[in-house]
């Protein structure tokens, strides 16, 4: 758990510091909003796809678990499940917010 914080960090990290870069004057109707637009939907995304994976891991091995212990509570399970994979539905939302800016 420790190297995943880490990881995080360290992407968090660098991702601020390649989106400060030098400045330059800027010409006539130059403009660098559509690439911080797409890092900000790719982070969006990414991130969020990122956590719901980590989730649906934990969550589907407990279900198999529970599952395996008393089959009933299968649809339980599922409901789970589905509350997990919309954190990457989220994403994709927020990813097409930002894109449509």
């Amino acid at each position: 758990m420790k190297t995943i914080v880490l990881l995080l960090l360290a992407a968090a990290v660098i991702s601020v510091i390649g989106s400060t870069g030098v400045a330059y004057a800027q010409e006539d109707g130059a403009s660098s909003d559509g690439s911080l637009k797409i890092l900000g939907a790719g982070l969006a995304f990414g991130l969020a796809a990122f956590g719901a994976g980590i989730g649906l891991g934990q969550v589907g091995a407990a279900g198999l678990a529970v599952i395996s212990e008393n089959p009933a509570l299968q649809s339980k399970v599922f409901i789970f499940v589905g509350m997990v994979e919309s954190i990457a539905i989220y994403g994709i939302v927020m990813m097409f917010i930002i894109l449509g800016q």
